[in-house]
């Protein structure tokens, strides 16, 4: 399983941990593919690294420079938050893997990814790629509100969560507002960005949603429980799927990890960021997580913990169960 991210200025930490949270809780193996500014490089190399063995041979990793394979570099790099819109270049830089999960550094998995992974056997014929809505309720989404600009459905997409089938991306041609004849993703890009850059406010997920307004049936749409961001909860709760099944992936965007606006989120972040790799998942993760959930159900998101603890619960039973009582049995049989 191929997953990608894109770090640049201050975003190490909040790397590493969304990394963490991937290797914690996934069942197969994974390679990471990590786009970084130069001086990244070797703080990526040498923190990987010190992660007990145990952890390091369930996953590779290949770390690459932030590269633009059409038109102005500085002006790719400027497109909202530094090197975001690297990810736009995946397909192209990326050419023998066939297929990515990309995610925004302010990410974390709750359950493994082998359970988004399955998606991909879900697309049909068509479909290329799958995000989430970047909202579920038209009249409060920012798209359906501000947009100036063509965007996917009644609310847009967020591309903080991106699952790819790199090979289809290469090799499909694309309606688009250009020309009639249609063009390929790398041809597309720039083209793209020069006609809209001056309507768009959101960079790299803008230019996405122009795309698949365009070429809607190239996309399947997954639920929100695979991207739960603070609007999911912060003006009440308005995630279906996070209150039946629970939240899947966390995003953490607006910065929530770092300040007091949503402690629900920032809880989550710390604990797995401070969780030693070789404790027991109960007693080091999930009840500290109980805990500090405490404190914050005088806050909307707070009030429904049970949301954010389901999934990891189910996870955390899973791993034990894999992890003890399979291994007990097998000595048991001696």
């Amino acid at each position: 399983m191929h997953l990608a991210v894109v770090a640049c200025g201050d975003r190490l930490e909040e790397t590493l941990v969304m990394l963490k949270s991937a290797v914690l809780f996934s069942n197969r193996r994974l390679c990471f593919h990590i786009f970084a500014e130069d001086s990244l490089k070797p703080e990526f190399e040498t923190k990987l690294k010190e992660w007990p063995s145990s952890y390091t041979k369930k996953f590779e990793s290949n770390i690459y420079p932030i590269t633009f394979s059409v038109g102005n570099a500085q002006e790719w790099k400027k497109l909202f938050k530094p090197c975001a819109a690297q990810r736009l270049f995946l397909p192209v830089i990326l050419k023998d893997v066939d297929s990515l999960l990309y995610v925004d550094t302010d990410v974390l998995f709750l359950r493994p990814i082998d359970d988004i992974w399955h998606l991909l056997r879900e697309f049909n014929s068509t479909q290329l790629a799958a995000m989430a809505p970047e909202h579920e309720i038209p009249k409060i989404g920012w798209y359906s509100r501000f947009a100036r600009h063509p965007y996917y459905g009644t609310t847009g997409l967020n591309s903080g969560v991106m699952l790819m089938n790199l090979t289809r991306i290469r090799s499909a041609r694309f309606k688009n507002s250009l020309i009639p004849g249609g063009l390929t993703w790398e041809e597309m890009l720039y083209p793209l960005y020069q006609k809209y850059k001056n309507y768009i406010t959101w960079g790299d997920q803008d230019l996405l949603n122009i795309i698949f307004y365009f070429n809607p049936e190239c996309l399947y749409v997954f639920p929100c429980q695979w991207n739960y961001r603070p609007d999911h909860c912060m003006y009440g709760s308005n995630c279906r799927g996070a209150e039946d099944e629970g939240v899947s992936i966390l995003h953490g965007n607006r910065g929530v990890y770092h300040d007091d606006k949503q402690p629900t989120f920032k809880a989550l972040y710390e604990v797995i960021r401070d969780f030693p790799f070789e404790d027991n998942l109960f007693q080091s993760l999930y009840y500290p997580l109980q805990s500090r959930f405490l404190d914050t159900v005088h806050t909307l998101c707070g009030r429904i913990p049970q949301v954010f603890l389901k999934q990891i619960e189910k996870t955390m039973k899973k791993v034990y169960e894999n992890r003890v009582i399979v291994y007990l049995g097998a000595n048991h049989r001696y």
